[in-house]
């Protein structure tokens, strides 16, 4: 197919893929897909699928003289929405040769991104409309310019350009198959779902996000439409991996002299809901989605079976990573310990739903940061066993480098035949067998290996080759004994799972894999061993100073940044519709009040000395006596050594830790539980969050940044350390900072927030400003403008009020030149610096430092309300922790109603009549609303179903009771108005009658012990109009 532009000064600037002559020649529709911006809005696009004879393109101007294999979508990048298109790909070979139809797979080589807004990045020198152009490009033609002229800007998809030409990237061709499913799934979801939609695994489409939109408008085309749009292969789907293919020929049976030609097929699907490199991506997400997911499939055709065999890998799914400068021995933080269980489940509970059964095998050895994460995936891994699981998952833990220590690579393959839970699971999880004569799945895989190590590459492909041959000679025993002893067969199974480990390596690492050379040959050689020790230090220079960047495009290709918004087709239905549903958010969401503590304290370099209780639950807090979330701050919690800049000592925040922890468990009169959901640290300022342990789960996206300040940036004696996270469907980031010292140094302390709002940034491109709530926890270190004898006696005389009047804070607050938008409370407590150490006395050093309010709590947000605003008198630092408590307002938006409401509005909008009025329909349009007369949510303190006056959790609503009492006392008895003629009733009108009865909701009030929740009632809304039509 060719890409033309049609640009002129009367007409809006259009691009149009169509279908070329040999496209045609080749049995495709002659059609063209037509794209063209939507004028005030860029990340709006009309798109139409017209006959290519309909349009007119005499005048229309090549974009370029390369054929396009296809479409990859739309992404909207600045102020432009472009159309990304496949240049190059070659034909990688076809997985099922014998069967009808094939499947055919092609590697992607080149990608074009050609703006529908602008013509800034036209290449119009190749637009020449020549079929002398229309071969492939090839990047080692000789006769290719290697350097042509250089554009005086860069593209702005040019990293984009880079990640899809990786030669990675893979996709069907034609006819269309599912490349992003493994056999068994793809045959069983093909039959369901026919062809009115393409079907795909979501977890392995790279470009859903720039794609989405496209598949939106085929599913609204007529069938026929679709059909030729699927011929033409308008929109391809892509996955990222490996794709290896190899024909080989076999001794045929006795019988038969022909010999039998099989094709051996290793197909990897990288995921890309925790995509990234790395050092940037590890462990899991909230949503159970962990780093570096790899679904491998080993396939072997024949005429008569097609085999396959399915195992996967991933990163540990634990909260972990790595950050700062790694070397050859990698620093592991595990970021939440103590809160990483319910995405632990919500992991394995993907899995099973997949693949049914789940064992894992983890290659981590004995090095100190491998055994924690070993440990504690052992943890959680008994822990969901016992809970949820039972059977269904199980974990061998196997010391791949000991092992090869002890006994060479050879050993490896002995000493996993050893393992009991390997080998019994590697019989019952079995393999899957498709008939192609019969177009059935006669054995479906039970189950899957999960193996990792500590980047899930080079140890994990080596065991996973030997899962895939063990299998696949299981296969061929029953069905030929004879080709086992093939030697060309694995020949080619080794170079496929060589082949394999490279590419994935290079995907996630940015070199090719170790222990290749063995995997190829059976054999470590010299050369072999030099080759992986150069890949180690390649590693670690593109790990460290390389992965960044790329790491950014990544997100920008799937959508990930904060800033980007998905390119839509218009369609003037579903945006109006779209528009009233964010009108009526309170409609399909509700609001809880949660209640959060906050604190900051400079510590001064001190351990715990005293009692935490008078800061931690103050007696001005009694109204909120277990708030949900404490976050707390620490200035100071490391002297400011120079040792200590270079590289800190987290010991002293775990002591830190402990003592809370502590202070939270035994604390007077104690209702509920903590845990310390994530901590962060920059030198000497250190962020602590702890949550109760009943609302983990409604906790997500937590990530933790750090942003120095110190010496302009370069160091991290200043700075500040940012967390971030949703509570429910309510943003909230917290930030601690120790900002520049010095009493008259006010310029340079708005300097270092300035640097900390535009430079602290979490992952995908989340900054501060984009959060719904923000709460500042800091030691400013602004001071008080007057004399210090002034300040000293205005603060014993607690004359606050003018003391506030020369406060540097509100000043620069007032000038709009820090902490712009924020909030803070009164400031109805002393000066919390500088004191003598354990005593109430202020500085009476030498310096005698003037007091000052430099501890200070400032929050922006709607729905935050400051209850209480104060400080603590613990003496054990210079200065005096402060602690602010808030309720605030988050919102819990119910799915359910919400897609119940869009499509309530959406059929009202097809449906409306000439004569009717759209915005009115619309507005009378509701959701019926739930009874008003249910019970309190239940609490802590206070469970409604254990209660007198609702006996064994019976709650008889107002509703409930309205239709009892209009059932007539005697239910042989004719209601008033009652048609029946006659005093008796027959059998049959006993029995309707009978049906119709309520059941009786009040029981005799019985005395037992606790009993449990009353079963879950379905919330299913039912839709209804103000008129009362349902």
């Amino acid at each position: 197919m060719h890409l033309y532009l049609k640009d002129s000064p009367t007409d809006q600037r259009t691009l149009v893929l169509c279908t070329s002559s040999e496209d045609e020649r080749a049995g495709s529709p002659s059609r063209a897909l037509v794209f063209r911006s939507m004028e005030g809005n860029i990340s709006k696009v009309m798109v139409e699928f017209l006959p290519k004879h309909e349009l007119e393109l005499s005048g229309a101007i090549r974009l370029t003289t390369r054929r396009v294999k296809g479409c990859l979508g739309l992404i909207n990048i600045g102020d432009d929405t472009f159309l990304a298109v496949i240049l190059s790909a070659t034909d990688v070979g076809n997985m099922r040769s014998s069967s009808d139809p094939p499947e055919s797979v092609a590697r992607i080589h080149d990608v074009g991104f050609y703006s529908l807004n602008s013509s800034s990045w036209d290449d119009l020198s190749a637009g020449v409309d020549s079929d002398l152009h229309n071969n492939d490009y090839n990047p080692r033609d000789p006769y290719t310019p290697t350097n042509p002229q250089p554009n005086v800007f860069e593209h702005p998809c040019s990293p984009l350009m880079k990640i899809m030409s990786s030669n990675t990237f893979y996709y069907a061709l034609s006819p269309q198959w599912d490349i992003s499913s493994r056999l068994s799934r793809r045959i069983i979801k093909g039959k369901q779902m026919g062809g009115d939609s393409i079907p795909y695994d979501d977890r392995f489409l790279w470009n859903e996000y720039i794609v989405r939109s496209l598949l939106d408008f085929r599913d609204k085309l007529d069938p026929l439409e679709r059909h030729e749009m699927d011929q033409c292969q308008f929109i391809v789907l892509a996955i990222q991996g490996y794709v290896g293919v190899f024909t080989v020929a076999l001794p045929a049976p006795p019988t038969n002299g022909t010999p039998v030609i099989a094709t051996v097929s290793l197909i990897s699907r990288l995921g890309w809901k925790r995509a990234g490199t790395r050092f940037n991506t590890r462990g899991i997400d909230d949503d159970g989605n962990c780093a570096n997911f790899v679904e491998t499939e080993t396939i072997f055709n024949t005429d008569e079976n097609c085999f396959s065999y399915v195992q996967v890998r991933g990163s540990v799914p634990l909260f972990w990573e790595q950050q700062g400068l790694q070397t050859f021995g990698q620093r592991i933080q595990i970021t939440r310990p103590h809160a990483s269980q319910p995405a632990f489940e919500k992991h394995f509970a993907h899995l099973i739903e997949e693949y049914n059964a789940v064992h894992a095998i983890n290659l981590l050895g004995t090095k100190e940061n491998e055994t924690i994460l070993s440990s504690a995936y052992a943890q959680h891994l008994h822990a969901a066993r016992s809970a949820v699981f039972g059977n269904d998952i199980g974990i061998t833990h196997f010391d791949f480098h000991n092992v090869v220590r002890i006994g060479g690579h050879e050993s490896v393959i002995r000493e996993l035949k050893r393992q009991e839970g390997i080998q019994n699971n590697a019989d019952r999880f079995g393999y899957t067998l498709f008939d192609p004569s019969l177009q059935e799945v006669v054995i479906e895989q039970s189950g899957i290996f999960r193996t990792n190590c500590l980047d899930c590459l080079d140890r994990t492909n080596f065991v996973q080759d030997i899962f895939s041959r063990t299998s696949l000679e299981q296969y061929l025993t029953l069905v030929r004994r004879e080709w086992i002893a093939s030697t060309s067969l694995w020949n080619n199974h080794r170079e496929l799972w060589a082949e394999n480990g490279d590419a994935l390596s290079r995907i996630y690492a940015g070199t090719g894999a170790l222990n290749t050379s063995f995997t190829r040959s059976g054999k470590r050689t010299l050369g072999g061993m030099l080759s992986d020790a150069t890949k180690s230090v390649s590693r670690a220079y593109i790990n460290n100073f390389q992965d960044k960047s790329k790491q950014t495009a990544i997100d920008m290709f799937l959508g990930n940044l904060t800033f980007q918004r998905p390119v839509t087709i218009y369609d003037p239905i579903h945006d109006t519709v779209n528009a009233a549903l964010a009108l009526r958010l309170p409609e399909y969401s509700s609001t809880k009040s949660s209640s959060i503590f906050v604190g900051t304290w400079n510590l001064n370099g001190r351990p715990p000395s005293e009692s935490l209780l008078p800061w931690l639950f103050p007696r001005s807090s009694m109204l909120v006596n277990t708030p949900d979330m404490l976050v707390l701050g620490f200035q100071e919690i490391v002297p400011l050594t120079a040792q200590q800049i270079v590289q800190t000592d987290p010991e002293k925040r775990r002591v830190w830790e402990n003592a809370i922890t502590e202070t939270l468990d035994r604390r007077p009169d104690k209702k509920a539980d903590y845990i310390l959901l994530r901590s962060e640290q920059l030198v000497g300022t250190a962020l602590l969050v702890f949550v109760k342990t009943s609302l983990i789960s409604s906790i997500r996206n937590v990530e933790a940044t750090t942003r120095k300040t110190g010496l302009r940036g370069m160091s991290g004696n200043k700075g500040a350390v940012g967390i971030r996270l949703d509570f429910y469907d309510t943003s909230f980031c917290f930030l601690t900072a120790h900002l520049a010292a010095g009493h008259s140094n006010v310029e340079e302390r708005n300097s270092d927030y300035r640097t900390i709002v535009s430079g602290l940034h979490f992952l995908k491109g989340k900054t501060i400003g984009g959060h719904d709530n923000v709460i500042w926890l800091a030691d400013t270190n602004y001071r008080i403008d007057m004399e210090n004898g002034v300040v000293r006696a205005l603060a014993e005389a607690d004359d606050l009020d003018a003391l506030v009047a020369g406060d540097q804070l509100k000043k620069a607050i007032d000038s709009q030149m820090a902490f712009i938008g924020c909030d803070e409370g009164p400031l109805l407590f002393r000066p919390t610096y500088r004191y003598d150490l354990h005593s109430q006395r202020y500085d009476t050093s030498e310096k005698m430092r003037i007091p000052a309010w430099t501890d200070r709590i400032l929050y922006r947000g709607d729905d935050l309300d400051l209850v209480v605003y104060s400080r603590a008198e613990l003496l054990g630092s210079d200065h005096r922790p402060v602690f602010a408590i808030f309720r605030a307002e988050v919102r819990v938006i119910d799915a359910t109603k919400r897609n119940a409401l869009h499509r309530l509005l959406l059929d009202s909008v097809v449906s409306t009549g000439p004569d009717e009025k759209l915005d009115e329909k619309l507005a009378s349009m509701t959701l019926e609303e739930e009874p008003d007369d249910l019970p309190p949510p239940s609490s802590e303190e206070h469970a409604w179903w254990i209660d007198l006056d609702h006996p064994d959790g019976v709650y008889a609503t107002e509703e409930v009771l309205s239709k009892a009492r209009d059932v007539p006392s005697n239910p042989f008895d004719s209601a008033p108005n009652s048609p029946l003629s006659s005093p008796s009733s027959s059998d049959e009108e006993l029995y309707t009658d009978a049906l119709s009865l309520v059941t009786p909701t009040v029981v005799p009030p019985r005395r037992k012990p606790v009993p449990p929740p009353p079963p879950s009632r379905s919330t299913k809304p039912v839709l209804t109009s103000h008129d009362g039509s349902t």
